[in-house]
């Protein structure tokens, strides 16, 4: 089985060009390297026990996900939504990064296992 963690937070430092996430600690980063991780196992429904090393589209999935996650953690600290001065106001934007615009399918699909239900694997082919 591979061991968790995938990748460290050292990793996610030097694959990130977003500053608050180069920023962050070590601590937080672990978190989430950990949330990274757990998403990447409930999408594809494996733990890779069969595995000693993590594939490389796996560990790439990992990488940007933990970078997400710390950019949008650091965002949301700081975020301001609107406010309003006498007659001036202002909206600011969000800078959030959108998980499903990762296109994380690309590199997770080929490690989907099917999920059975009820203890009930079936699978279908074209004849």
């Amino acid at each position: 089985m591979a061991e968790r963690p995938w990748v460290t937070p050292e990793e996610v430092k030097e694959y990130s060009e977003i500053p608050a996430v180069q920023k962050r600690s070590d601590t937080r980063l672990t978190v989430d390297i950990a949330r990274a991780e757990q998403y990447v196992i409930t999408y594809t429904h494996n733990l890779f026990k069969d595995k000693k090393e993590i594939p490389a589209a796996v560990k790439t999935a990992v990488l940007i996900l933990a970078e997400a996650y710390g950019h949008n953690a650091s965002m949301a600290a700081k975020e301001v939504k609107s406010e309003t001065f006498d007659d001036y106001s202002y909206t600011k934007e969000t800078n959030q990064i959108s998980i499903e615009a990762l296109d994380l399918a690309a590199l997770l699909d080929d490690f989907v296992q099917a999920e059975p239900r009820n203890g009930v694997t079936l699978r279908m082919r074209k004849l």
